[in-house]
């Protein structure tokens, strides 16, 4: 008679966290303002402020804008708040660098505001592997989050997770 499997991960106090599950829904998009200058370098206010004026900001509505210069332009910060303040009423969110910076500050945002009290005395795995662009920003607020309440801190999956905290 064979005997009966027991899922041991199941029933233990173990909890795992999945910050892919927290990943917000949205289009991101990364926004170049490189063909707004001059020979992609040089910006001049007149003419950037007509293509900020022109453009179809309504066409970003629910993104989470990305704003860059793929050049090594020099861009004053004006530049940046005009095209935030204009996508305001359309995007959930308009910042300046690359969509992996966007991700993190999406992520921190996040995990501010997470309650983590149900993990108080508990061991804990932050699960490593997603479908989702988690960033590793996210895992590293995460993993101080819980240092001061959790009883142990591992990363990856039950079956073979790293330790990386454990209460003494």
């Amino acid at each position: 008679m064979a005997e009966e499997i027991i899922n041991r991960i199941a029933n233990s106090k173990l909890k795992v966290i999945d910050l892919e599950d927290y990943y917000p829904k949205g289009e991101r998009v990364l926004f170049d303002i490189t063909d707004w200058l001059l020979e992609g370098f040089v910006l001049r206010e007149k003419e950037f402020r007509a293509y900020v004026a022109d453009h179809n900001w309504s066409q970003y509505q629910d993104c989470y804008m990305a704003l860059h210069c793929s050049t090594d332009a020099i861009v004053p910060d004006w530049a940046y708040m005009l095209i935030a303040i204009e996508l305001q009423d359309y995007a959930k969110l308009a910042m300046i660098g690359s969509l992996n910076d966007l991700e993190s500050i999406l992520y921190a945002d996040i995990i501010s505001k997470l309650d983590v009290s149900i993990y108080e005395g508990l061991p804990v795995i932050i699960k490593g592997c997603s479908h989702k662009p988690v960033p590793s920003n996210a895992l590293i607020l995460l993993s101080q989050k819980l240092k001061p309440i959790a009883r142990s801190i591992m990363f990856g999956e039950a079956c073979s997770s790293v330790p990386l905290f454990k209460r003494k």
